[in-house]
Protein backbone atom coordinates (compact mmCIF):
# COMPACT_ATOMS: atom_id res chain seq x y z
CA UNK A 1 0.00 0.00 0.00
CA UNK A 2 3.07 2.16 0.95
CA UNK A 3 4.62 2.07 -2.55
CA UNK A 4 1.42 2.60 -4.58
CA UNK A 5 1.03 5.52 -2.45
CA UNK A 6 4.41 6.68 -3.49
CA UNK A 7 3.76 5.46 -7.13
CA UNK A 8 0.97 7.66 -7.18
CA UNK A 9 2.64 10.78 -5.88
CA UNK A 10 5.52 10.60 -8.38
CA UNK A 11 2.72 10.30 -11.14
CA UNK A 12 1.02 13.63 -9.96
CA UNK A 13 4.54 15.27 -10.08
CA UNK A 14 5.71 14.00 -13.17
CA UNK A 15 2.11 14.99 -14.55
CA UNK A 16 2.16 18.34 -13.46
CA UNK A 17 6.38 19.08 -14.45
CA UNK A 18 5.15 17.48 -18.12
CA UNK A 19 4.71 19.70 -21.08
CA UNK A 20 3.01 16.74 -22.56
CA UNK A 21 0.02 17.80 -24.65
CA UNK A 22 -2.97 15.93 -23.58
CA UNK A 23 -5.18 17.72 -25.53
CA UNK A 24 -6.98 18.57 -22.47
CA UNK A 25 -7.25 22.51 -21.51
CA UNK A 26 -4.91 23.01 -19.22
CA UNK A 27 -4.40 26.55 -18.40
CA UNK A 28 -0.51 28.33 -18.70
CA UNK A 29 0.50 25.65 -16.01
CA UNK A 30 4.23 27.05 -15.00
CA UNK A 31 2.54 30.17 -13.48
CA UNK A 32 2.99 30.11 -9.89
CA UNK A 33 0.67 32.84 -7.62
CA UNK A 34 2.53 36.04 -6.61
CA UNK A 35 2.60 36.73 -2.76
CA UNK A 36 3.92 40.33 -2.44
CA UNK A 37 4.39 41.56 0.85
CA UNK A 38 2.87 44.51 2.43
CA UNK A 39 4.20 47.74 0.59
CA UNK A 40 6.32 49.99 3.25
CA UNK A 41 4.47 52.77 4.67
CA UNK A 42 1.04 51.67 3.43
CA UNK A 43 -2.09 50.39 4.57
CA UNK A 44 -4.45 47.94 2.95
CA UNK A 45 -7.98 49.56 2.31
CA UNK A 46 -10.43 46.82 1.99
CA UNK A 47 -12.96 46.62 -0.62
CA UNK A 48 -16.33 47.79 0.08
CA UNK A 49 -19.38 50.65 -0.18
CA UNK A 50 -20.22 53.59 1.26
CA UNK A 51 -22.60 56.58 0.41
CA UNK A 52 -20.31 59.42 -1.05
CA UNK A 53 -21.01 63.20 -0.60
CA UNK A 54 -21.80 65.57 2.33
CA UNK A 55 -22.71 64.09 5.47
CA UNK A 56 -24.07 67.09 7.07
CA UNK A 57 -23.77 71.48 6.76
CA UNK A 58 -22.83 72.37 3.51
CA UNK A 59 -21.71 75.95 1.48
CA UNK A 60 -24.82 77.76 0.36
CA UNK A 61 -25.82 76.80 -2.89
CA UNK A 62 -22.63 74.81 -3.49
CA UNK A 63 -24.67 70.81 -4.34
CA UNK A 64 -21.65 69.85 -5.91
CA UNK A 65 -21.59 66.77 -3.17
CA UNK A 66 -25.37 65.14 -3.57
CA UNK A 67 -25.34 61.77 -1.61
CA UNK A 68 -24.58 58.51 -3.68
CA UNK A 69 -24.05 55.08 -3.05
CA UNK A 70 -20.92 53.93 -4.64
CA UNK A 71 -18.37 50.19 -4.43
CA UNK A 72 -15.00 50.84 -4.39
CA UNK A 73 -11.96 48.26 -5.05
CA UNK A 74 -9.61 47.21 -2.25
CA UNK A 75 -6.45 49.23 -2.89
CA UNK A 76 -3.47 49.95 -0.52
CA UNK A 77 -3.09 53.76 0.65
CA UNK A 78 0.17 55.68 1.99
CA UNK A 79 -0.61 55.74 6.00
CA UNK A 80 0.68 59.57 5.84
CA UNK A 81 1.09 62.23 3.35
CA UNK A 82 4.01 62.76 1.55
CA UNK A 83 6.76 64.38 3.32
CA UNK A 84 9.77 66.42 2.46
CA UNK A 85 12.49 63.57 2.89
CA UNK A 86 10.29 61.20 0.62
CA UNK A 87 9.97 63.86 -2.21
CA UNK A 88 13.59 64.64 -1.60
CA UNK A 89 14.38 61.37 -2.80
CA UNK A 90 12.78 61.94 -6.36
CA UNK A 91 14.50 65.50 -6.31
CA UNK A 92 18.40 63.67 -5.70
CA UNK A 93 17.47 60.52 -7.89
CA UNK A 94 16.66 63.39 -10.84
CA UNK A 95 19.77 65.69 -9.44
CA UNK A 96 21.82 62.02 -9.55
CA UNK A 97 20.91 60.87 -13.25
CA UNK A 98 21.66 64.44 -14.72
CA UNK A 99 25.16 64.56 -12.71
CA UNK A 100 25.87 61.52 -14.26
CA UNK A 101 24.84 61.60 -17.59
CA UNK A 102 26.09 64.91 -18.17
CA UNK A 103 29.27 63.35 -17.25
CA UNK A 104 28.90 60.60 -19.20
CA UNK A 105 28.51 62.97 -22.48
CA UNK A 106 31.14 64.96 -21.80
CA UNK A 107 33.84 61.96 -21.71
CA UNK A 108 35.34 63.22 -18.12
CA UNK A 109 34.45 59.12 -17.68
CA UNK A 110 35.02 56.52 -19.63
CA UNK A 111 31.83 55.07 -21.21
CA UNK A 112 33.81 51.58 -21.43
CA UNK A 113 34.58 52.36 -18.12
CA UNK A 114 30.87 52.75 -16.81
CA UNK A 115 29.64 49.74 -19.05
CA UNK A 116 32.12 47.53 -17.07
CA UNK A 117 32.04 48.52 -13.79
CA UNK A 118 27.99 48.62 -14.62
CA UNK A 119 28.37 44.87 -15.61
CA UNK A 120 31.03 44.22 -12.30
CA UNK A 121 27.51 45.52 -10.13
CA UNK A 122 25.54 43.43 -8.09
CA UNK A 123 22.69 42.54 -9.45
CA UNK A 124 20.65 44.22 -6.73
CA UNK A 125 23.23 47.29 -7.16
CA UNK A 126 22.07 47.70 -10.74
CA UNK A 127 19.80 50.32 -11.95
CA UNK A 128 17.85 50.92 -15.53
CA UNK A 129 20.43 51.89 -18.15
CA UNK A 130 20.03 55.37 -19.74
CA UNK A 131 20.16 55.83 -23.59
CA UNK A 132 23.39 58.20 -24.27
CA UNK A 133 23.45 59.84 -27.68
CA UNK A 134 21.59 57.40 -28.85
CA UNK A 135 23.04 54.48 -27.88
CA UNK A 136 22.24 52.16 -25.26
CA UNK A 137 24.96 52.69 -22.45
CA UNK A 138 24.58 52.57 -18.50
CA UNK A 139 25.45 55.24 -16.60
CA UNK A 140 28.19 54.38 -14.10
CA UNK A 141 26.49 54.54 -10.45
CA UNK A 142 29.80 53.09 -9.12
CA UNK A 143 31.31 56.19 -8.31
CA UNK A 144 30.35 59.21 -5.92
CA UNK A 145 29.57 62.66 -7.61
CA UNK A 146 31.90 64.88 -7.31
CA UNK A 147 29.71 67.57 -5.90
CA UNK A 148 33.29 69.58 -4.63
CA UNK A 149 36.99 70.45 -6.63
CA UNK A 150 38.75 68.34 -3.34
CA UNK A 151 39.12 65.55 -5.35
CA UNK A 152 41.65 66.19 -8.34
CA UNK A 153 41.22 62.69 -10.10
CA UNK A 154 37.86 63.61 -10.76
CA UNK A 155 38.38 67.40 -10.83
CA UNK A 156 37.01 66.94 -14.95
CA UNK A 157 34.00 65.70 -13.74
CA UNK A 158 33.63 68.28 -11.01
CA UNK A 159 33.60 70.85 -13.45
CA UNK A 160 31.31 69.24 -15.71
CA UNK A 161 28.95 69.47 -13.01
CA UNK A 162 29.81 72.86 -11.82
CA UNK A 163 29.02 74.32 -15.33
CA UNK A 164 25.85 72.18 -15.51
CA UNK A 165 23.96 72.18 -12.61
CA UNK A 166 25.13 75.05 -10.85
CA UNK A 167 23.52 78.57 -10.39
CA UNK A 168 26.24 80.60 -11.75
CA UNK A 169 28.44 83.39 -10.32
CA UNK A 170 25.92 86.33 -11.40
CA UNK A 171 22.81 84.40 -9.69
CA UNK A 172 24.36 83.85 -5.97
CA UNK A 173 23.83 86.36 -3.20
CA UNK A 174 26.13 87.36 0.00
CA UNK A 175 24.10 84.70 2.00
CA UNK A 176 25.87 82.32 0.70
CA UNK A 177 28.99 83.28 -0.24
CA UNK A 178 31.70 80.82 -1.07
CA UNK A 179 28.55 77.92 -1.66
CA UNK A 180 28.03 76.64 -4.55
CA UNK A 181 24.18 75.51 -5.09
CA UNK A 182 22.65 73.67 -7.28
CA UNK A 183 20.30 75.35 -9.57
CA UNK A 184 17.03 73.83 -9.01
CA UNK A 185 15.77 74.98 -12.48
CA UNK A 186 18.50 72.50 -14.22
CA UNK A 187 16.35 69.68 -12.02
CA UNK A 188 13.81 68.16 -15.17
CA UNK A 189 12.36 64.66 -14.65
CA UNK A 190 11.28 63.19 -18.28
CA UNK A 191 8.58 60.90 -18.00
CA UNK A 192 6.11 58.95 -20.16
CA UNK A 193 2.79 57.22 -19.51
CA UNK A 194 -0.15 55.85 -21.62
CA UNK A 195 -3.56 57.30 -21.56
CA UNK A 196 -5.77 54.79 -21.35
CA UNK A 197 -8.54 57.10 -21.28
CA UNK A 198 -8.08 58.11 -24.33
CA UNK A 199 -7.06 54.92 -26.31
CA UNK A 200 -10.65 53.51 -24.41
CA UNK A 201 -12.96 56.00 -26.26
CA UNK A 202 -10.43 55.60 -29.53
CA UNK A 203 -9.90 59.40 -29.55
CA UNK A 204 -6.46 60.48 -29.97
CA UNK A 205 -4.61 63.92 -28.64
CA UNK A 206 -4.02 65.09 -32.21
CA UNK A 207 -2.87 68.99 -32.28
CA UNK A 208 -4.94 71.29 -30.84
CA UNK A 209 -8.02 68.86 -31.42
CA UNK A 210 -9.39 65.48 -30.15
CA UNK A 211 -9.92 63.34 -33.40
CA UNK A 212 -11.92 59.92 -32.97
CA UNK A 213 -10.27 57.30 -35.04
CA UNK A 214 -12.05 54.25 -35.41
CA UNK A 215 -14.64 55.10 -38.18
CA UNK A 216 -13.53 55.15 -42.31
CA UNK A 217 -15.01 58.49 -42.65
CA UNK A 218 -12.36 59.67 -40.27
CA UNK A 219 -9.87 57.74 -41.90
CA UNK A 220 -10.87 59.16 -45.23
CA UNK A 221 -9.77 63.41 -44.04
CA UNK A 222 -7.64 65.64 -46.19
CA UNK A 223 -5.00 64.54 -43.92
CA UNK A 224 -4.95 60.67 -45.11
CA UNK A 225 -6.81 61.18 -48.84
CA UNK A 226 -5.96 58.08 -50.51
CA UNK A 227 -3.50 57.83 -53.57
CA UNK A 228 -5.01 59.51 -56.82
CA UNK A 229 -3.61 56.83 -59.04
CA UNK A 230 -4.18 53.42 -56.75
CA UNK A 231 -7.53 55.24 -54.43
CA UNK A 232 -5.67 53.48 -51.88
CA UNK A 233 -4.88 54.73 -48.03
CA UNK A 234 -1.70 54.98 -46.83
CA UNK A 235 -1.08 52.17 -45.11
CA UNK A 236 2.05 53.07 -43.32
CA UNK A 237 0.22 56.12 -42.23
CA UNK A 238 -2.66 54.67 -40.80
CA UNK A 239 -0.76 52.32 -38.76
CA UNK A 240 1.17 54.86 -37.02
CA UNK A 241 -1.49 57.51 -36.51
CA UNK A 242 -4.15 55.39 -35.98
CA UNK A 243 -3.54 51.77 -34.73
CA UNK A 244 -0.29 52.24 -33.34
CA UNK A 245 -0.15 52.23 -29.41
CA UNK A 246 2.14 55.44 -29.79
CA UNK A 247 -0.73 57.52 -30.04
CA UNK A 248 -2.03 57.12 -26.26
CA UNK A 249 1.67 57.55 -25.12
CA UNK A 250 1.71 61.07 -23.31
CA UNK A 251 5.22 62.62 -22.60
CA UNK A 252 6.20 65.14 -20.44
CA UNK A 253 8.54 67.27 -19.04
CA UNK A 254 8.96 68.93 -15.98
CA UNK A 255 10.81 70.66 -12.86
CA UNK A 256 10.74 68.49 -9.63
CA UNK A 257 11.69 71.15 -7.26
CA UNK A 258 9.11 71.98 -5.22
CA UNK A 259 8.08 75.73 -5.32
CA UNK A 260 9.29 76.81 -2.08
CA UNK A 261 8.17 80.64 -2.90
CA UNK A 262 4.86 79.53 -2.27
CA UNK A 263 4.86 80.65 1.45
CA UNK A 264 5.53 83.87 0.91
CA UNK A 265 3.31 84.51 -2.67
CA UNK A 266 0.38 82.47 -0.79
CA UNK A 267 0.08 85.38 1.95
CA UNK A 268 0.01 89.11 1.20
CA UNK A 269 1.64 91.45 3.53
CA UNK A 270 2.50 88.45 5.92
CA UNK A 271 6.01 87.41 6.86
CA UNK A 272 6.71 84.02 5.85
CA UNK A 273 10.14 84.14 4.43
CA UNK A 274 11.83 81.52 6.83
CA UNK A 275 9.75 79.08 5.73
CA UNK A 276 10.45 79.83 1.90
CA UNK A 277 14.12 79.36 2.63
CA UNK A 278 14.73 76.46 4.76
CA UNK A 279 11.01 74.55 4.83
CA UNK A 280 11.64 71.61 2.18
CA UNK A 281 15.74 72.08 2.77
CA UNK A 282 16.16 71.82 6.53
CA UNK A 283 16.49 68.39 7.85
CA UNK A 284 13.92 69.36 10.97
CA UNK A 285 11.39 69.46 8.22
CA UNK A 286 11.96 66.29 7.11
CA UNK A 287 8.86 65.05 8.27
CA UNK A 288 6.58 67.27 7.31
CA UNK A 289 4.59 66.74 4.47
CA UNK A 290 6.04 68.48 1.39
CA UNK A 291 4.05 71.57 -0.38
CA UNK A 292 4.36 73.61 -3.45
CA UNK A 293 4.00 71.15 -5.43
CA UNK A 294 1.28 71.23 -8.38
CA UNK A 295 -1.02 68.05 -9.57
CA UNK A 296 1.93 67.68 -12.28
CA UNK A 297 4.67 67.19 -10.16
CA UNK A 298 2.74 64.43 -8.23
CA UNK A 299 1.61 62.55 -10.89
CA UNK A 300 5.48 62.87 -11.82
CA UNK A 301 6.34 61.67 -8.31
CA UNK A 302 4.12 58.71 -8.39
CA UNK A 303 5.21 57.84 -12.35
CA UNK A 304 9.37 57.84 -11.04
CA UNK A 305 7.97 55.71 -7.38
CA UNK A 306 6.45 53.04 -10.09
CA UNK A 307 9.98 53.03 -12.29
CA UNK A 308 11.89 52.87 -9.02
CA UNK A 309 9.57 50.05 -7.52
CA UNK A 310 9.54 47.90 -10.96
CA UNK A 311 13.00 48.55 -11.63
CA UNK A 312 13.78 46.69 -8.05
CA UNK A 313 11.20 43.88 -9.20
CA UNK A 314 12.85 42.90 -12.69
CA UNK A 315 15.89 42.94 -10.90
CA UNK A 316 14.41 40.08 -8.38
CA UNK A 317 13.23 38.58 -11.72
CA UNK A 318 9.72 39.66 -10.89
CA UNK A 319 8.24 41.62 -13.92
CA UNK A 320 4.74 42.48 -12.24
CA UNK A 321 4.30 45.78 -12.27
CA UNK A 322 2.81 47.93 -9.15
CA UNK A 323 1.62 51.21 -10.78
CA UNK A 324 1.39 54.08 -7.73
CA UNK A 325 -0.83 56.70 -8.56
CA UNK A 326 -2.82 59.56 -6.81
CA UNK A 327 -6.11 58.64 -5.29
CA UNK A 328 -9.29 59.17 -6.57
CA UNK A 329 -11.64 60.91 -5.35
CA UNK A 330 -13.94 58.23 -4.11
CA UNK A 331 -11.03 56.41 -3.26
CA UNK A 332 -9.71 59.07 -0.74
CA UNK A 333 -13.34 59.66 0.58
CA UNK A 334 -14.06 56.19 1.37
CA UNK A 335 -10.25 55.71 2.97
CA UNK A 336 -11.16 59.17 4.74
CA UNK A 337 -14.25 57.76 6.56
CA UNK A 338 -12.27 54.82 8.01
CA UNK A 339 -15.60 52.52 7.51
CA UNK A 340 -17.48 54.82 9.25
CA UNK A 341 -20.69 55.49 7.75
CA UNK A 342 -22.36 58.93 7.26
CA UNK A 343 -20.15 60.62 10.11
CA UNK A 344 -18.48 64.15 9.60
CA UNK A 345 -14.70 63.85 10.07
CA UNK A 346 -12.33 60.83 9.48
CA UNK A 347 -12.52 60.14 13.47
CA UNK A 348 -15.91 59.40 13.57
CA UNK A 349 -17.47 62.48 15.74
CA UNK A 350 -19.62 65.66 14.81
CA UNK A 351 -16.93 67.61 16.77
CA UNK A 352 -13.66 68.76 15.94
CA UNK A 353 -12.33 68.91 19.89
CA UNK A 354 -11.94 65.75 22.14
CA UNK A 355 -13.50 65.03 25.80
CA UNK A 356 -10.51 67.41 27.04
CA UNK A 357 -11.35 70.13 24.70
CA UNK A 358 -8.00 69.29 22.59
CA UNK A 359 -8.19 69.46 19.09
CA UNK A 360 -8.13 66.54 16.78
CA UNK A 361 -6.52 67.57 13.32
CA UNK A 362 -4.44 70.48 12.31
CA UNK A 363 -6.67 73.36 10.99
CA UNK A 364 -7.81 76.78 12.12
CA UNK A 365 -10.12 76.40 14.77
CA UNK A 366 -10.33 80.04 16.30
CA UNK A 367 -10.87 82.55 13.87
CA UNK A 368 -7.33 84.31 14.07
CA UNK A 369 -5.66 81.85 16.01
CA UNK A 370 -3.77 78.90 14.45
CA UNK A 371 -2.09 77.91 17.90
CA UNK A 372 -5.11 76.31 19.43
CA UNK A 373 -3.81 72.92 18.01
CA UNK A 374 -0.56 73.27 18.66
CA UNK A 375 0.98 73.55 15.45
CA UNK A 376 1.76 77.23 13.62
CA UNK A 377 1.78 76.26 10.47
CA UNK A 378 2.39 72.45 8.84
CA UNK A 379 3.18 69.75 11.46
CA UNK A 380 4.88 66.71 11.70
CA UNK A 381 3.00 63.97 9.56
CA UNK A 382 1.73 61.42 12.33
CA UNK A 383 0.91 63.66 15.01
CA UNK A 384 -2.43 63.16 15.78
CA UNK A 385 -4.52 59.93 15.83
CA UNK A 386 -5.70 58.05 12.86
CA UNK A 387 -8.85 57.08 11.70
CA UNK A 388 -10.29 53.13 11.77
CA UNK A 389 -7.72 52.28 8.65
CA UNK A 390 -5.00 53.40 10.79
CA UNK A 391 -4.50 56.23 8.35
CA UNK A 392 -2.95 59.57 9.64
CA UNK A 393 -4.02 63.19 8.69
CA UNK A 394 -6.63 62.75 6.61
CA UNK A 395 -8.17 65.94 7.79
CA UNK A 396 -6.26 68.71 8.13
CA UNK A 397 -2.28 69.48 8.29
CA UNK A 398 -1.93 70.07 4.58
CA UNK A 399 -4.71 69.39 2.00
CA UNK A 400 -4.05 66.74 -0.93
CA UNK A 401 -4.72 66.42 -4.86
CA UNK A 402 -6.40 63.45 -5.96
CA UNK A 403 -6.64 62.11 -9.55
CA UNK A 404 -10.13 63.59 -10.25
CA UNK A 405 -10.91 66.52 -12.36
CA UNK A 406 -13.25 68.75 -10.81
CA UNK A 407 -16.86 68.83 -12.06
CA UNK A 408 -19.53 70.14 -9.86
CA UNK A 409 -22.03 67.81 -11.01
CA UNK A 410 -19.68 64.50 -11.81
CA UNK A 411 -21.34 62.83 -8.93
CA UNK A 412 -24.55 62.88 -11.54
CA UNK A 413 -22.67 61.00 -14.29
CA UNK A 414 -19.89 59.23 -12.28
CA UNK A 415 -20.61 55.49 -12.30
CA UNK A 416 -21.16 53.86 -9.02
CA UNK A 417 -18.36 51.07 -9.58
CA UNK A 418 -14.95 52.55 -8.70
CA UNK A 419 -16.56 56.27 -9.99
CA UNK A 420 -13.61 58.66 -11.53
CA UNK A 421 -13.66 61.40 -13.32
CA UNK A 422 -10.09 62.08 -15.52
CA UNK A 423 -9.42 64.66 -17.90
CA UNK A 424 -6.08 65.31 -19.30
CA UNK A 425 -5.67 68.41 -20.28
CA UNK A 426 -3.95 70.02 -22.75
CA UNK A 427 -1.50 72.76 -22.55
CA UNK A 428 -4.39 75.64 -24.00
CA UNK A 429 -7.10 73.74 -22.76
CA UNK A 430 -9.48 76.15 -21.11
CA UNK A 431 -8.33 76.66 -17.24
CA UNK A 432 -11.58 75.17 -16.24
CA UNK A 433 -10.53 72.18 -17.36
CA UNK A 434 -7.72 71.95 -15.39
CA UNK A 435 -9.10 71.70 -12.48
CA UNK A 436 -8.29 68.81 -9.84
CA UNK A 437 -10.28 67.81 -6.71
CA UNK A 438 -8.19 68.40 -3.75
CA UNK A 439 -9.73 66.90 0.26
CA UNK A 440 -8.88 67.06 3.48
CA UNK A 441 -8.60 70.52 4.33
CA UNK A 442 -5.75 72.24 5.72
CA UNK A 443 -3.94 74.09 8.19
CA UNK A 444 -5.09 77.21 7.09
CA UNK A 445 -8.76 76.04 6.32
CA UNK A 446 -11.92 76.43 9.33
CA UNK A 447 -13.77 73.08 10.09
CA UNK A 448 -15.83 72.61 7.04
CA UNK A 449 -12.98 71.84 4.59
CA UNK A 450 -11.93 68.99 7.17
CA UNK A 451 -15.27 66.95 6.50
CA UNK A 452 -15.32 64.01 4.58
CA UNK A 453 -17.78 64.98 1.99
CA UNK A 454 -16.04 68.51 1.48
CA UNK A 455 -15.03 68.72 -2.20
CA UNK A 456 -12.66 71.86 -3.78
CA UNK A 457 -10.76 72.30 -6.15
CA UNK A 458 -7.28 73.70 -7.35
CA UNK A 459 -5.56 73.98 -10.83
CA UNK A 460 -3.54 71.40 -11.72
CA UNK A 461 -0.49 73.75 -12.71
CA UNK A 462 -0.83 75.70 -9.61
CA UNK A 463 1.58 74.86 -6.01
CA UNK A 464 0.26 76.22 -2.60
CA UNK A 465 1.57 76.16 0.70
CA UNK A 466 -1.35 74.23 2.02
CA UNK A 467 -1.74 70.97 -0.28
CA UNK A 468 -0.12 68.27 -0.75
CA UNK A 469 -0.53 64.59 -1.84
CA UNK A 470 -0.13 60.61 -0.80
CA UNK A 471 -0.24 57.63 -2.96
CA UNK A 472 -2.34 54.32 -3.52
CA UNK A 473 -1.70 51.05 -5.15
CA UNK A 474 -4.07 48.62 -6.43
CA UNK A 475 -4.28 45.63 -4.39
CA UNK A 476 -3.87 42.42 -6.65
CA UNK A 477 -7.28 40.08 -6.38
CA UNK A 478 -9.70 40.53 -3.52
CA UNK A 479 -9.36 41.71 -0.47
CA UNK A 480 -11.78 40.60 2.34
CA UNK A 481 -14.41 43.56 3.10
CA UNK A 482 -15.11 44.65 6.63
CA UNK A 483 -17.69 45.15 8.61
CA UNK A 484 -18.83 48.57 8.24
CA UNK A 485 -18.78 50.54 11.65
CA UNK A 486 -21.74 52.04 11.04
CA UNK A 487 -23.74 53.96 13.80
CA UNK A 488 -26.64 54.58 11.23
CA UNK A 489 -29.67 51.31 11.80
Amino acid sequence: MKKLFYLFIATIFLYSCSNTDTGELTGVLDRAPVYSYDPYGMVLIPQGSFVQGSGDEDLPWSLNAEAKTISVAAFWMDDTEITNNEYRQFVYWVRDSIARLEISNSGAIDIEEARVAYNSLDQDLRVEPYNIEDQDLPLNWEYDIPWTGEDQEMWDAYNVVKEKLFYPSEERFTRFIGREEIDTRKLIFEYSWIDFNQAAQKYLLDGKVRRRNYSAEVLETKDYEPDKETNVLNAQAVEERYVNRKSFIQRNRILVYPDTLVWVGDFSYSYNEPYASTYFSHPNYDDYPVVGVTWVQATAFCIWRTNLMTSYLVRQGNAIAHDYKLPTEAEWEYAARGGLEQMMYPWGGYYTRDANGCFLANFKGVRGDVTKDGAFYTSEVGYYDPNDYGLYDMAGNVAEWTRDAFDESAYSYTHDLNPSYEYNAKKDDQPVLKRKVVRGGSWKDIAFFLQNGTRTYEYQDTAKSYIGFRCVRAHMGTAPAVSSKSNVY
